[in-house]
């Protein structure tokens, strides 16, 4: 068959899905999610003015320098199950956009067979078919395209899952210097106490001291023991919690640091920018134009489609017969249209408009979560820096009327209760302080979080 004949056979079906294409424009959607998703996102003021020390910063692992951690984040990153879950998904995603790829492509099949009746020659067939469907609404190009942002939104998903994994392996080992820290407080209280209880024994058994000082002082050195037993478990537990991060199984601990590293405070960009970092803002956003194609593809399945196929066929008495060596051929060029599915069609472009309104919610509700992080950690940020101020001042004053309490009492001048309600003023100070140093360490790992910095690789 010729050329201008196939024209010839194929022209009724193109001008029948033409007239349909002019007459079904109105049916496709007019909602534009995605530019309102990026006004939204443009609305936001600028944040409030940090404090001065504040470094230009785009990785969130750069804030700590120190090798140890950087071996933990590395070590998580490539064994910690959830993140490896996150991958595979990705992955999958991967393959099922391949797949929707290949629905726009002819495919070819091809067919062979022998067949034998009773007192007949045996009789060869084969066949080759190739099909086609016209992509005329481009009905498969949104389909490949929504494959194409569900890949994006998980690839953003997964960043944004490296990211969150590094800031939880940092604050849990800032955690484990904390709890140490703790400990060892709590040690020279207790070390402290027990001092101080023998010395009252002894004033006790000299005739100087009351029942009612030594009662005082064991039970102030036994609250203090059951305290470091909590503390000790708190270190246990943190320990075990960051071996789960890390993907890791077995019974040895992770030692923690004598003393606090130094962690910068990132300095924050204008919010635009800031919020076009984010990895779930820009999987929300993906989400949006996923959720947007869907509704394309949902509408024009109202439409029409077109179909072509050509096909060989060879039959004969010789296995050469399956070789197509004489095959007649065929083309057919097929128009389709929905014409009455009790509203099934439009039912379910209604629920895809919906699932699209749907999408740019989530957006909404991220992109306010956002907001509301970065916010919260730079207030934080300088409420911690004033509050710490403020208790390093009060313990030196403690410590200064601590040192004269315990001469006061030793020269008989102040009763053991006042002594003791002094030096537990002193160590919750102190405990206080270390507190204190540990969330405004960790707060700024939460503002580099929130201000989108991502992972090294």
């Amino acid at each position: 068959m010729h050329l201008s004949k196939i024209i010839i056979f194929l022209k009724p079906i193109l001008i029948a899905g033409a007239v349909l294409f002019l007459s079904s424009c109105s049916i496709v959607p007019q909602g534009n999610y995605t530019a309102l998703a990026e006004k939204e996102r443009q609305l936001v003021p600028e944040w409030p003015v940090q404090e001065a020390g504040a470094e230009k910063s785009t990785v969130l692992n750069e804030l700590i320098s120190d090798p140890e951690l950087e071996s933990l984040i590395e070590e998580a990153l490539q064994a910690n199950p959830n993140l490896q879950q996150t991958l595979l998904t990705l992955k999958i995603l991967g393959a099922q956009r391949r797949q929707t790829t290949a629905d726009r492509l002819p495919w070819a099949q091809f067919d062979a067979g022998v067949d034998k009746d009773e007192g007949e020659d045996e009789s060869y067939s084969s066949s080759l078919s190739i099909s086609w469907e016209v992509d005329l609404w481009k009905k498969l190009a949104d389909s490949e395209g929504a494959a194409v942002m569900d890949e994006a939104e998980q690839q953003a998903l997964l960043e944004a899952a490296r990211i969150s994994l590094t800031a939880e392996v940092m604050k849990e080992w800032l955690g484990l210097i904390s709890d140490r820290s703790t400990i060892n407080i709590e040690k020279l209280r207790l070390e402290n106490l027990e001092k101080n209880e023998i010395y009252i024994l002894q004033r006790y058994r000299s005739g100087i001291g009351t029942m009612e000082d030594l009662d005082s002082a064991r039970t102030s050195t036994a609250v203090s023991r059951a305290s470091l037993e909590g503390y000790q478990e708190n270190l246990s537990q943190r320990q075990r919690t960051l071996k789960t991060l890390l993907g890791r199984i077995g019974s040895t601990d992770l030692t923690a640091k004598a003393s606090y590293p130094e962690v910068l405070t990132p300095l924050a960009d204008l919010p635009d920018q800031t919020l076009q970092r984010r990895p779930d803002l820009q999987a929300a956003y993906f989400a949006i134009k996923a959720a947007n194609l869907r509704t394309s593809v949902a509408y024009k399945e109202l439409l029409p489609s077109i179909s072509l196929k050509a096909a060989l066929e060879d039959i004969g008495d010789s296995p050469q017969s399956m070789l197509l060596s004489d095959p007649v051929w065929a083309l057919l060029g097929q128009l389709t249209a929905p014409v009455f599915q009790a509203g099934k069609l439009k039912a379910a472009a209604e629920v895809a408009e919906l699932k699209t309104a749907q999408s740019y919610e989530a957006y909404r509700e991220t992109l306010l979560e956002a907001i509301n992080e970065v916010e919260n950690a730079l207030s934080l940020e300088q409420s911690i820096t004033r509050r710490k101020n403020h208790i390093t001042s009060a313990l030196a004053s403690a410590r200064n009327s601590l040192e004269r309490y315990q001469e006061s009492y030793r020269s008989g001048l102040v009763d053991i209760l006042d002594l003791l309600i002094v030096q537990e003023k002193t160590f919750d100070l102190a405990s206080q302080l270390n507190t204190l140093i540990y969330e405004r360490l960790t707060n700024r790992i939460n503002l580099g979080l929130a201000l989108g910095l991502g992972v090294e690789k």
